[in-house]
């Protein structure tokens, strides 16, 4: 295997006024899965794309295993692709489909039937060797696409949104399968999702791009609980951070609705900034506990193992994440306290994170 070095890369697509990836640095170690992870339009196909030599940089360098290959031949990058679209051959059975890609390579009729026989194994798919596409499932398609990739051998596997067709039940399994498969080939991987439920629970890292930009390159955990930015914050979390204004005076914030935390002590920080909090770290408590703030709920949303309630506090709507027993009804007052071990605050400008 080998791992992906980004340097300083540009990417600019025609009739665009800005470019599609922009001075994208960051690194897939060797045998790591890396979650590339943002909404539509934000540049992750692109550079992957452009791993796999289906784009090429405008400016900038990118290395495999330490070789740039800007202006290399897809065929020679020693990279295997699974597509949104499984892409598999129609008219061959799903053991040519998995044939064809050795073909190409030369490699001997014995190998080949030896790394066939090893990637059905691992995938669990013998049973379905002889069957043509169409008479496969879309879970049964996946496993297939998947194997032309693991039959190759390659160093580098990418994977562009490749459970996106597939029904929510089927996705978590897959995720779990491609996850388990990974750890037991020891491969590196770079994988491309806007779904961040994906991204927390397969990614060894997460790198979050926006308008062509990395804005944060860390473990799940890590970017879950100090997102580097406001637009990480919000797009990372079901439901997302809450985000309230606070007023700075006295040597406190106070947030409206009643809340009043320190503040911090920096001399350098700005006077404008924005206080965010997790939905799981607002508590439900009783009114006469010292610190917490009336609101008003407004509707409820159990979900089996937790409920997310909706409030009102002051002018503000905070999602707040809850045990399954406790489910206030509409139009009903609770007071909520924060945890303020898990308070984030960030500038309110640039939107950066504030340390404490």
């Amino acid at each position: 295997m080998a791992d992906i070095q980004f340097e300083h890369v540009v990417k600019q697509f025609p009739r665009q006024m800005v470019p599609a990836v922009s001075d994208l640095s960051f690194t897939v170690n060797d045998g790591e899965l890396l979650i590339l992870l943002g909404p539509s339009g934000c540049g992750k196909t692109t550079a992957l794309r452009m791993i796999a030599g289906l784009e090429e940089p405008d400016s900038g360098d990118i290395r495999i295993g330490g070789q740039s290959v800007v202006g290399m031949e897809p065929k020679d990058r020693d990279i295997a692709l699974v597509f949104q679209q499984y892409a598999l051959y129609p008219h061959l059975s799903a053991r040519n489909n998995l044939l064809y890609p050795l073909k190409i390579q030369k490699i001997s009729k014995q190998e080949r039937q030896k790394r066939i026989e090893q990637t059905a194994e691992l995938l669990k798919i013998g049973h379905l060797l002889d069957r043509k596409p169409g008479q496969l499932s879309g879970g049964e398609q996946q496993r297939v696409a998947l194997g032309r990739a693991i039959v190759r051998q390659p160093r580098v596997f990418l994977m562009d949104e490749p459970l996106s067709n597939l029904d929510a039940k089927l996705r978590t399994h897959m995720r779990t399968e491609i996850k388990t498969l990974q750890q037991e080939l020891r491969a590196t991987m770079a994988f491309v999702t806007h779904d961040q439920a994906e991204a927390m629970t397969m990614g060894d890292r997460i790198a979050v791009l926006n308008g062509g930009h990395l804005q944060q390159l860390a473990t799940p955990d890590e970017m879950y609980t100090f997102p580097a930015n406001l637009f990480v914050a919000e797009f990372l979390g079901s439901p997302p951070m809450n985000i309230l204004p606070v007023q700075r005076s006295n040597g406190r914030l106070t947030v409206p609705g009643g809340w009043s935390i320190p503040a911090p002590t920096r001399a350098d920080l700005s006077n404008e900034m924005l206080f965010g909090i997790r939905p799981e770290s607002i508590r439900v408590v009783p009114a006469d506990t010292p610190g917490a703030a009336a609101a008003n709920v407004i509707v409820s949303e159990p979900l089996g193992s937790e409920v997310i309630v909706n409030v009102n506090l002051a002018d503000t709507m905070v999602r707040i994440r809850t045990a399954p027993d406790i489910r206030p009804r509409p139009g009903e007052t609770i007071y909520l306290e924060p945890d303020l071990e898990r308070i984030r605050l960030f500038d309110k400008e640039s939107g950066a994170y504030v340390p404490s």
